[in-house]
């Protein structure tokens, strides 16, 4: 029995077990880079392949990273607010930086910086997480969870028949539901060919008494 004992174990030390789910974390972000030139570059961005069992275990520290970076983007505004576009060096760089504007700026990045060294230590790759504030964030700030699928495959992974698995963001791919609607019957016989409606039965009862 394993009570208490969450998690799969994957085969591996717990040691090898967080350095595998970080690799699979950084390498499902990494996938969201600009790799135009990059001769390694991934075939279809936000997607990676693996087994089910790694794919259901690295979701939630994925899930968690993407709330990390969603979290911190109102301090980002608030200090961008503060902040300033000259070259750092220059004068006005340095007038800046010895102002009231600076104090208010860094209290305000203070929570997205301490934010990023978060999932610098979750994922361990400065690319991976520079991707996941940048893109993968504000992509994602309107939702409050549910950052990405497992789609199971029905292609076994060759040499030990292991159940494939597809771990991708959501909001590319999504499926759209069409329900269907009943057809509407219309009446398409031509006016002309309609009937006459019947005469009322007082006139034929006059026309008779008439005679």
């Amino acid at each position: 029995m394993r009570h208490r004992n969450k998690g799969r174990k994957l085969g591996r030390n717990p040691k090898h077990q967080r350095a595998l789910l970080r690799n699979l974390a950084s390498a499902l972000i990494l996938t969201e880079r600009d790799a135009e030139f990059d001769e390694n570059k991934p075939k279809v961005k936000g997607r990676i392949i693996t087994t089910i069992a790694k794919a259901k275990e690295v979701r939630p520290l994925v899930e968690k990273c993407v709330t990390i970076a969603r979290r911190s983007l109102s301090a980002q505004e608030t200090a961008r607010e503060h902040g300033t576009t000259a070259e750092r060096g220059s004068q006005e760089w340095k007038t800046w930086r010895q102002s009231e504007r600076w104090n208010a700026w860094a209290q305000a990045v203070a929570p997205a910086v301490a934010a990023r060294r978060r999932c610098i230590q979750l994922l361990g790759d400065k690319q991976a997480v520079g991707i996941l504030f940048s893109e993968i964030a504000p992509r994602f700030a309107e939702r409050p969870g549910g950052y990405t699928r497992i789609v199971r495959l029905a292609q076994p992974r060759l040499g030990d028949a292991g159940t494939q698995a597809i771990l991708e963001f959501v909001g590319v791919r999504d499926r759209v539901v069409q329900r269907s609607q009943k057809p509407a019957f219309e009446d398409n016989e031509p006016a002309a060919e309609k009937k006459p409606a019947a005469e009322p039965v007082a006139a034929t009862s006059e026309a008779s008494a008439a005679e």
